[in-house]
């Protein structure tokens, strides 16, 4: 039974993976990629690798052009209806100028796997902040491999998946805080900047020589391709103590 919640990183390189890297991939190891895109006017870029075996996965998140130095909650989203997709500009229901979690879920889905540096990997972890990347210099390069959570069919729902990567700084100020996009649409305590998503890309399987064969929906906001650990927390850069509570809501 799936466990959906929502939450409360690739460089600016050509989203083509190469090649070599998927031909070192085991017997039977299935690659699926996706070109990670901006949402919400978030400047970031990145691609996303994700290789099952058995009943391991290995993912790769590389992005850059996020906020640096803050955590940043990235997921394997799948939605239970329906492909999963990235939200357009369309998705922004309450017509603040953003595209929150809330307004996301329909479209990618709630939380299958947290892609966390370390320890639990469950929607459980979605806000678990002290284990996501923190963006050094706004550049995330991650890659993990671990058992696949209990409720998650990876082999028959990767195809229809969705990575979501978390965190903007919508008033450019170097920090998640309530001025740039207000409260968070998950707790009115938290900062909307800490949990709208930053990044969002379908998976799809790697096509022949590493290429994505499908590369996911658009990104009306910006009319652009599409494209929360560390040091850093949250609760100091927010001031929001209460944002590294894990929460079991949908994002």
């Amino acid at each position: 039974m799936r466990k959906p919640m929502a939450v409360a990183a690739a460089l600016a390189l050509p989203v083509l993976f190469p090649a070599a890297a998927l031909a070192d991939a085991h017997d039977g190891a299935e690659t699926y990629v996706a070109q990670l895109g901006a949402l919400n006017s978030s400047g970031a870029s990145g691609t996303a690798e994700v290789t099952l075996e058995g009943d391991q996965l290995t993912v790769m998140v590389t992005a850059s052009g996020l906020l640096a130095d803050q955590p940043h909650a990235q997921h394997i989203h799948y939605p239970e209806e329906g492909e999963g997709s990235c939200p357009t500009g369309d998705a922004d229901e309450d017509g603040d100028g953003f595209v929150n979690t809330s307004e996301g879920a329909p479209f990618y889905g709630g939380i299958v796997v947290s892609l966390t540096t370390e320890g639990d990997v469950t929607p459980d972890s979605g806000l678990a902040i002290d284990r996501f990347p923190t963006a050094p210099g706004g550049e995330v390069m991650y890659e993990r491999t671990f058992t696949v959570p209990e409720g998650f069919d990876a082999a028959e729902d990767l195809t229809e998946s969705v990575i979501v990567v978390h965190g903007i700084d919508a008033n450019d100020n170097g920090e998640y805080d309530m001025d740039g996009a207000g409260a968070s649409d998950l707790d009115e305590s938290l900062p909307a900047e800490a949990t709208n998503p930053a990044l969002c890309g379908a998976l799809s399987p790697a096509g022949e020589g590493g290429v994505p064969s499908g590369l996911g929906g658009s990104n009306g906001i910006e009319n652009s391709a599409l494209m929360l650990a560390g040091a850093g927390s949250i609760a100091a850069a927010a001031g929001v103590v209460l944002y590294s509570r894990r929460r079991s809501t949908q994002a």
